[in-house]
């Protein structure tokens, strides 16, 4: 009864649209009313989830994202990949992909990735004779590689879910191959339904121009060396490699690029603590609910429950990939990513997949989840700037999601793609 009560009031603040933090402290707080277990306990539960140090890193990354997102840094990438690969048939669909394969490293955002680039890339490729279906689609989907290339802050999370033990910067190097290779997978596709179209490349500049634009995007660039070096090189942690990326974004937004204005600072600084907050209250809320979880011994149950079904792996990771696309379909990246990792990850390891294997996976599967409607936030940001309806986009996005799914197939059934990197790498 009490985990009918969990997920019942859980699934009803869903329904009436309240805030998926508040929708998941409130289901917790009625299972312990009604387990008897003292209030204190709950806010005990939620202070120790917040109270972790990895966590402080989230910040930092999130501001960096934010300064380079007002302060120049993504338009210099855009020229840059512009230069380098847009004389290719369809090359604006590539300058996208690449882009967004440059800044998804750097600000390790989905959202910021579609709503910086998106808003450069889509309205020039309408002009350039694109269609706005075709420029929402690519700039929606490869925003997916934000996700799952390193810095990323929803890796952090997915850390500190699974309670320990899993190494964070061990999970950002496993993700650097799924990452370029979904980026190419989805390049490859965005060419394929460019010539299928009949859309024309873009003029090649010039290998001076193309010198140009690299040195003028070699400052940006240095913030991921920065972030992710910093990490690998065992220098820094991942909290004060955060910190020295985020001071040094902030010194290139106003020293070298001198793009940086007071009201976009401003903006950057209020959007970061706008989005700290919401991922910290999600955060503290879900500590509670996953305490739950353990308390009903719901790992155990899912387990038993796949296992009625099949016996093998193969069966049982592909049931898992399609549970946690069907629940992306529906909710927000970073509370699922809270509340499955205590459920499906004792499963995964249970049947031999990696800790950090699956957490690649994860990233993936709810990185589609961004793009599906109806909750997913990159395709509502990108809809909106292509001047387009949702179901529009849906309509013709299916190659991409295909290119996305073999990507996802191939992490799921060769762990070597995840895990050769962090293995060489120690």
């Amino acid at each position: 009864m009490g985990l009918i009560i969990l997920f019942g009031i859980f699934i009803l603040g869903l329904v009436v649209g309240a805030p998926v933090a508040f929708a998941v402290g409130l289901a917790a707080v009625s299972a312990f009313i009604y387990e008897g277990i003292p209030l204190f306990v709950a806010f005990q539960r939620m202070l120790s989830g917040m109270s972790v140090f990895s966590l402080l890193a989230i910040p930092f990354f999130i501001f960096a994202g934010e300064l380079m997102l007002h302060g120049g840094i993504s338009d210099r990438l855009v020229r840059f990949a512009s230069a380098a690969v847009g004389r290719v048939r369809g090359g604006l669909g590539l300058v996208n992909v690449s882009s967004s394969m440059l800044f998804g490293g750097i600000s390790g955002s989905a959202v910021a990735d579609t709503s910086a680039l998106g808003s450069i890339l889509i309205p020039v490729m309408k002009e350039k004779g694109y269609d706005a279906d075709y420029a929402v689609n690519v700039t929606v989907t490869s925003s997916v590689a934000g996700v799952v290339i390193p810095p990323s802050h929803n890796m952090i999370l997915y850390v500190v879910a699974a309670g320990g033990g899993i190494s964070v910067t061990q999970l950002f190097i496993a993700g650097l191959v799924p990452g370029i290779l979904m980026c190419v997978v989805l390049g490859f596709a965005a060419w394929l339904v460019a010539v299928r179209r009949g859309y024309a490349g873009e003029p090649f500049p010039g290998i001076r121009a193309l010198a140009i634009s690299l040195v003028a995007a070699l400052p940006g660039l240095l913030t991921a060396v920065i972030i992710v070096g910093g990490v690998l090189s065992g220098i820094l942690t991942v909290t004060e490699s955060g910190a020295f990326g985020a001071i040094y974004a902030l010194l290139v937004t106003i020293l070298i690029y001198r793009q940086m204005t007071w009201a976009g600072f401003k903006a950057a600084v209020f959007q970061s603590v706008r989005t700290t907050s919401m991922v910290m209250i999600l955060v503290a809320c879900a500590s509670a609910f996953s305490w739950l979880l353990a308390l009903y011994d719901v790992p155990t149950l899912m387990s038993e429950a796949l296992l009625s079904i099949s016996d093998r792996p193969w069966v049982v990771f592909l049931l898992l990939n399609m549970l946690l696309l069907a629940l992306g379909m529906v909710m927000d990246m970073a509370a699922l990513i809270l509340i499955c990792t205590p459920i499906f990850l004792p499963v995964a390891t249970q049947f031999g997949m990696d800790p950090i294997q699956f957490g690649i996976i994860l990233m993936i599967n709810l990185g589609l989840g961004l793009c599906t409607p109806p909750v997913g936030s990159c395709l509502f940001v990108g809809s909106v700037i292509g001047k387009i309806r949702i179901e529009q986009a849906v309509r013709t996005i299916w190659p991409f999601y295909l290119a996305l799914f073999a990507v996802l197939m191939l992490v799921t059934y060769i762990p070597a793609v995840s895990l050769t990197l962090p293995a060489l790498i120690k």
